[in-house]
């Protein structure tokens, strides 16, 4: 028996001793680096607010097995942000779509989330009328049973069916109404995580239920700032979680009303995102400064691509880059490759580190300008 074949299974309930202790150290951790992120030049929160809504529309895609360009994603948040001095690159429409969503979810939190509102996200994600090669319904609630399935052909394993088409409707106009209901007594990050797990059970849609739910999440979680500061990325850190989180939203949807152990996951899985972007954050930051420092400098694309890829894989132990390397990632032969990092070098951009006959190539950080300081991506 799945929840949603309970009768009102969506009278929730959970204990709160439990999770208050969490719950505070969440919000404390939301306080403490929103207010840091307030104290910084509109620059620097524009640059953070950006790098932090780029993971959240590559990695709520990557959950899904999408696999976004990050550059593309940078390009079509920044235009739409109106960022100054970013580069504008013709984005695929599947990427103007999800940055779409993610934006409306999160820039505009404090307006009520209609099905008007959410068809017309669905139809962000799907403008082709396909996923895939397969045709689907765009813009509506589906008209047939949905089963989430994994395994090969003949030996497929279902780990949860939806309720039938013609209750959808009603469970969403239901969901919807709690959704849009000020009830100031159930806090803001709770509701967020709960409105996540009664969407996905839900699955109105054909396809694009983990997006949108994520896409909600979002947005509830931006209300819970009351700001359209994004100083974290959830996605991210589901992304690195995502087989507990599959199983932890599996195991609740075949349990009972009682979600506590889905809530204190949820919490757990967030409050971990808030201590990684605390730490990520002088990254970040770094980042941020060295392109502003460097916005008069004349680069092309491959040159810019590949100082983003050291800052943006610093967590995957990514502290330099050899001519090799930078020849595959920007698909180039070696010779332009060189001449490339020379010219960077040459700007005080990247800096040599030889080690034994290997030269690598790491970047010089723009926190201390006389004495070029390298970051240090394995901290």
């Amino acid at each position: 028996m799945y929840i949603h074949e309970l009768e009102n299974w969506t009278n929730f309930i959970w204990d709160n001793e439990k999770l208050s202790p969490i719950l505070a150290s969440v919000r404390h951790l939301q306080g403490r680096l929103l207010g840091r992120m307030e104290s910084l030049g509109f620059d620097f929160i524009e640059r953070a607010t950006l790098e932090s809504l780029i993971l959240d529309v590559v990695d709520t895609s990557r959950i899904e097995g999408e696999f976004l360009n990050p550059e593309h994603v940078r390009s079509s948040i920044a235009r739409k942000l109106g960022i100054e001095n970013a580069e504008f690159v013709k984005t695929p429409r599947n990427i103007e779509g999800i940055v779409d969503v993610i934006l409306d979810a999160t820039q505009n939190f404090d307006q009520s989330l209609t099905q008007t509102r959410l068809l017309g996200w669905h139809n962000s994600l799907f403008q082709s009328g396909f996923s895939g090669y397969q045709q689907i319904d765009v813009a509506k609630y589906r008209l047939g049973g949905m089963k989430v399935v994994s395994g090969n052909f003949g030996r497929e394993k279902i780990h949860f069916e939806a309720p039938s088409a013609n209750r959808v409707p009603y469970e969403m106009e239901q969901f919807l109404n709690w959704l849009n209901n000020e009830d100031s007594s159930l806090d803001l990050v709770i509701k967020s995580i709960i409105a996540h797990f009664w969407f996905v059970t839900i699955h109105p849609f054909d396809d694009g239920n983990g997006r949108i739910a994520r896409a909600i999440l979002d947005m509830f979680l931006a209300k819970s700032d009351n700001s359209k500061i994004r100083f974290y990325s959830l996605s991210n850190q589901i992304f690195k979680e995502h087989k507990k989180y599959n199983d932890i939203i599996e195991k609740t949807q075949k349990g009972t009303q009682d979600i506590t152990l889905y809530l204190e996951w949820f919490l757990g899985c967030f409050e971990r995102s808030l201590l990684a972007s605390e730490q990520n954050l002088e990254i970040i930051l770094d980042k941020a400064h060295f392109w502003e420092y460097h916005k008069s400098t004349i680069t092309n694309s491959r040159q810019r691509n590949a100082i983003n890829y050291l800052y943006d894989n610093y967590d995957q132990h990514v502290g330099f880059m050899r001519t090799s390397t930078y020849a595959k990632l920007a698909k180039c032969s070696n010779d332009t490759a060189l001449r490339d990092l020379q010219d960077l070098v040459a700007k005080n951009m990247l800096k040599v580190e030889e080690t034994g006959k290997k030269t690598n190539y790491v970047i010089v950080s723009p926190k201390n300008l006389r004495i070029p300081k390298t970051i240090n991506f394995n901290k």
